[in-house]
């Protein structure tokens, strides 16, 4: 076997144990509360008892039987959940134990578990300023190692700039049916707000942001030669000039605060994800709080 397809097999695997050990009844619990059904679905009729509501009456059967009964219904639980991962250059980028983009896979393969564990259909989008790759919707364990595999290659060669607008774009071409959306990023890009707002009004939109901490500050390491990974333009920055670390950290709060009031503007969920570090308790924090607004 190819020295690459075993390494890519050997960190699917890590993955499956990682997440496997982090999906519990509680999670996956949590998970079924937070997210609703596509409507209701006929289930039975039963007699009717005092206090049910009379507009629930089937007269069909009953006038057939010559007691009330009443039709029952119960909400249709299978979902259909698209995962739109950005691989474009800057996620290839990572300061601690993992990439933004290795993140993103542990991610994905955690919620992909506990989706197909509920019983709902899986779908992918890897998008850079591209189309990467597209996977239709469908239900079984497989199909969770296979995203896996899909967003941990395209690791391995992230590149290109990021255009999330083209992205929403696809996806609204090929899902129709709405669909709950986990669009997974760092979110490296602008004039893509008024299309996002959009889709989530049809589609449920969840939007995880992958950040690295040394995006949110500058050491002091002396003279350093940057490359921005999306263009590759160089710049040689001086970091022990402290005016230069403060610029750039409070560069970097505003950029954070912009996408803050975006996600607030269009009433999406969010979920903030540090690279390298765990995030079990942010995954358990957005379904409790999506549960408590239902």
């Amino acid at each position: 076997m190819d020295g690459k397809i075993k390494d890519l097999m050997a960190r699917v695997g890590k993955i499956r144990i990682l997440t496997r050990r982090l999906i519990d009844d509680r999670l996956a619990g949590d998970y079924h509360s937070s997210f609703k059904g596509q409507g209701v679905e006929f289930d039975e009729v039963r007699p009717y008892v005092a206090g049910d509501d009379v507009r629930t009456i089937d007269w069909n059967v009953t006038a057939r039987a010559g007691v009330p009964y009443i039709k029952r219904f119960t909400e249709e639980r299978e979902l259909t959940v698209i995962f739109m991962v950005d691989v474009s250059g800057s996620l290839g980028y990572g300061s601690e134990r993992a990439t933004k983009l290795e993140t993103a896979a542990e991610l994905t393969a955690l919620l992909a578990l506990t989706a197909i564990r509920n019983q709902d259909k899986i779908g992918l989008v890897l998008f850079s300023d591209r189309i990467v790759k597209y996977i239709p919707p469908r239900k079984g364990r497989d199909s969770v190692m296979r995203l896996v595999r899909e967003v941990l290659a395209a690791a391995d060669g992230a590149r290109g700039r990021t255009d999330i607008a083209a992205a929403l774009k696809f996806l609204n071409g090929v899902q129709k049916r709405k669909a709950v959306v986990f669009l997974v990023s760092d979110f490296f890009d602008s004039g893509y707000g008024r299309l996002l707002t959009a889709t989530s009004r049809h589609h449920d939109v969840i939007c995880a942001h992958i950040a690295d901490p040394a995006e949110s500050s500058l050491p002091d390491v002396g003279l350093v030669e940057l490359e921005d990974p999306e263009t590759g333009e160089l710049m040689l920055v001086d970091t022990s000039d402290k005016a230069v670390r403060d610029k750039f950290a409070a560069q970097a709060r505003t950029e954070n605060e912009e996408l803050v009031r975006l996600f607030r503007h269009g009433g999406i969920d969010t979920l903030s994800v540090v690279a390298g570090r765990e995030y079990i308790g942010e995954v358990r924090a957005l379904f409790r709080r999506r549960a408590l607004k239902r």
